[in-house]
C-alpha cells in the first residue's frame, strides 16, 4: 500500500500480538520457567546452600561479586508468595509487549534488564536484590509511554486502560517498605521509557512495505 504522495505506507503500531496464541504460549512458558526455578530453589538448592539457596545470588550493590546478580536476579524470587505476586503482571505485560514481535520483545526486555540491574547495583540498598519486579515495571512503563512517542491513538488508549487498572503500581518506585527494592522498580521503569524511545525511533527508520508498480 502507498500513500497519496507515493511514499510506502507503514502499518499501524500494534497493540495486540499478530499471533496471540503464540504470544500467550511464549510468555506462559517464560513464567513457567520461573516457577520451575523457584521450586528447585526451595527444594534442591536450599538444601545444598542453606538457608537461602539461590537467593544470595541476586544483585549486591556496589560489590564486584554482586555484579553477577544483574544477570540472575530476575530469575530468582524470595519464595512462592513473591513469585505469585509477580505472575499476573508478567503474563499481562509480557503478552502485550509481544505485540511488536519476538525480536522487539527481546530487545525491549534486554534494555530494561540491563538498566534495572545496573541501576540497582549503583543505588540499591545493602543486601541481595532478587525478583522480576524491575522487568515488570519496565514493561509497564514501556506500554504506558510508547504510544506517545509513536503518536499512536490505539497504543495511547491501551496505556490509559492499563494505567486505570495497574496505575497504583507506580507508587512502587518510591521508598516504602525496607524489604522492597524501590530502586529496582524505578530503574526498571526508566529502562522501559528508554526502550520505548529507541523502539519507536527504530520503527521510524525502518523502510515501509513496498508494492509492485502500478500499470496503466
Amino acid at each position: 500500500m502507498t500513500s497519496p504522495s507515493g511514499v510506502p505506507a507503514r502499518s499501524a503500531p500494534r497493540i495486540w500480538p499478530a499471533q496471540p496464541l503464540r504470544a500467550a504460549v511464549t510468555i506462559t512458558a517464560i513464567v513457567a520457567l520461573l516457577w520451575v526455578l523457584e521450586i528447585l530453589d526451595r527444594t534442591v538448592f536450599v538444601a545444598i546452600d542453606p538457608p537461602q539457596g539461590l537467593d544470595d545470588d541476586g544483585i549486591i550493590p556496589r560489590t564486584f561479586d554482586g555484579l553477577g546478580g544483574i544477570l540472575w536476579a530476575p530469575f530468582l524470587h524470595g519464595g512462592f508468595e513473591h513469585l505469585a505476586s509477580n505472575t499476573v503482571p508478567l503474563l499481562v505485560f509480557g503478552f502485550l509487549v509481544l505485540a511488536g514481535g519476538l525480536g522487539q520483545f527481546l530487545a525491549v526486555t534486554t534494555v530494561i534488564w540491563v538498566v534495572s540491574g545496573v541501576g540497582t547495583w549503583l543505588i540499591g540498598s545493602p543486601g541481595s536484590t532478587i525478583g522480576a519486579s524491575g522487568v515488570i515495571f519496565g514493561w509497564f512503563a514501556f506500554l504506558l509511554v510508547r504510544g506517545f512517542f509513536a503518536r499512536s491513538v490505539g497504543q495511547i488508549v491501551l496505556a490509559v486502560v492499563l494505567f486505570g487498572i495497574y496505575g497504583s503500581l507506580l507508587f512502587g518506585v518510591l521508598p516504602s517498605n525496607p524489604g522492597i527494592s524501590w530502586q529496582a522498580h524505578l530503574c526498571g521503569a526508566i529502562g522501559g521509557v528508554v526502550a520505548a524511545r529507541f523502539t519507536v525511533a527504530a520503527d521510524r527508520r525502518r523502510p515501509g512495505p513496498t508494492t509492485a508498480p502500478a500499470v496503466s
